[in-house]
């Protein structure tokens, strides 16, 4: 059973930057599709980015684009965010997803996509 586990979230002044981890257990990145989403309080969950299978691809929701970098460690089987010049509006409860291969292009379109979730990481943006 692929599991998934959230790390490195937490208080950032605005202007700062975070880096989030999402360890998998179970599989390997090389079958997966992996996304990061987000969910603030009363909004619903919304694709922040994306990283292909193979590694080679991703994309970045636009709210995000310019700050963030989605990268991966195939040896510690992790995939990592990193968002800087956070503002408030960037506070929300940060979960990574694995699901199945498919267009990247498409990867931030719907949480149905993605199969396996993890308990999420939160994230707050405040002075």
């Amino acid at each position: 059973q692929l599991q998934l586990v959230e790390s490195g979230g937490g208080l950032v002044q605005p202007g700062g930057s975070l880096r989030l981890s999402c360890a998998l257990s179970g599989s390997t990145l090389d079958y997966y599709v992996i996304g990061w989403f987000r969910q603030a309080p009363g909004k619903e969950r919304e694709g922040v980015s994306c990283i292909s299978s193979g590694g080679g691809s991703n994309n970045y929701a636009d709210s995000v684009n310019g700050r963030a970098t989605i990268s991966r460690d195939k040896a510690k089987n992790t995939v990592y965010l990193q968002i800087g010049s956070l503002k408030p509006g960037d506070t929300a409860v940060y979960y990574c997803a694995a699901g199945a291969p498919m267009d990247i292009r498409r990867c931030l379109v719907s949480t149905h996509n993605y199969a396996y979730w993890g308990q999420g990481t939160q994230v707050t943006v405040s002075s």
